[in-house]
């Protein structure tokens, strides 16, 4: 398409790109092969004839696509959830749950099998079940505070590099892009364009596998953990509580396995594991531990 006659280039060479907006550092991956004055000529010149009357009438044809290139609705219909926050959540109330119910369930089978005493079972239940609570919401509490102060002292140093040297983050940025397999040109674009949107949130996710928009939270976890681990421990406790004293270890360890069966399901479907090995897992880890307290209950009713 015939372009508006420009002014000639400085006679340092002509221009063989646009510098994007490195300004003069000529050893930014961005820079032209040319010098860098020469591509801010380009650059200068390029907004100037895109604007000038003879560049609007000759290009109008190209000055507004009909229909912006969109991608097909079936391209998202596959995508999975990875929010981290949510992950988070839905693993520390499996695991809470799944604790609950192994813990509580060992510690009152125990009892049960050295003294008959409601009291006493009702007591050391219930002792269990919150000590047991309050630990797994400071444990969780503890351990997700740590990982968001990490995250939060990784993104203020990435912050402090983008403020400073801007031009060196942008080539680290395409750079990354090439060993993820883009071409040298495809990944400028993509680092320039990702970078004018938002260029921390291009730099965390990029170099250090962080969304700014889904950090884990600490307090969500923390109570997720806790609430979780009392509601299964609440479910052994009154299966060994309400039943008959004849019938009370055998109703509270078939309810036990049920409960620890649909955690193993649940973690393992979270995980994208096999459920029927997490599952199996699940139920040998609290069949062994319920048999070891039982065997320490009953040595000490024999004792006594």
């Amino acid at each position: 398409m015939p372009r508006q006659a420009r002014s000639p280039a400085p006679a340092s060479g002509p221009p063989t790109g646009p510098d994007v907006g490195r300004g003069d550092d000529s050893s930014s991956v961005f820079a032209s092969s040319g010098d860098s004055s020469s591509g801010d000529s380009s650059s200068v010149d390029s907004s100037s004839d895109a604007g000038s009357p003879a560049a609007g009438s000759s290009g109008a044809a190209h000055a507004a696509p009909e229909h912006e290139e969109q991608l097909p609705p079936h391209a998202s219909a596959h995508l999975l959830s990875t929010s981290v926050s949510r992950l988070n959540r839905l693993r520390a109330a499996v695991l809470g749950c799944n604790d609950g119910i192994t813990s509580t369930a060992g510690l009152v089978v125990g009892v049960a099998a050295a003294t008959p005493s409601v009291t006493a079972l009702a007591l050391a239940g219930l002792s269990g079940l919150v000590a047991g609570s309050l630990s797994m919401g400071g444990g969780e509490y503890t351990s997700v505070r740590a990982q968001r102060d990490s995250q939060e002292a990784l993104l203020d140093h990435q912050r402090v590099e983008l403020e400073l040297v801007p031009h060196e983050e942008l080539d680290e940025l395409a750079h990354l892009y090439v060993q993820r397999g883009l071409s040298l040109r495809v990944a400028r674009q993509v680092a320039l364009e990702l970078t004018a949107q938002d260029a921390l949130a291009a730099h965390a996710e990029a170099e250090l596998g962080i969304d700014v928009h889904d950090l884990v939270n600490p307090w969500e976890a923390s109570v997720a953990s806790a609430v979780s681990y009392l509601l299964g421990g609440l479910l052994a406790l009154l299966a060994v509580l309400l039943p008959p004293a004849a019938a009370r270890i055998g109703v509270c360890v078939l309810v036990v396995l049920l409960g620890l069966s649909f955690t193993g399901y649940l973690a393992a479907r979270l995980g994208a594991a096999p459920a029927g090995r997490a599952t199996l897992r699940n139920l040998l880890v609290g069949s062994a531990t319920m048999a070891v307290t039982y065997g320490l209950g009953s040595v000490v009713h024999t004792l006594t």
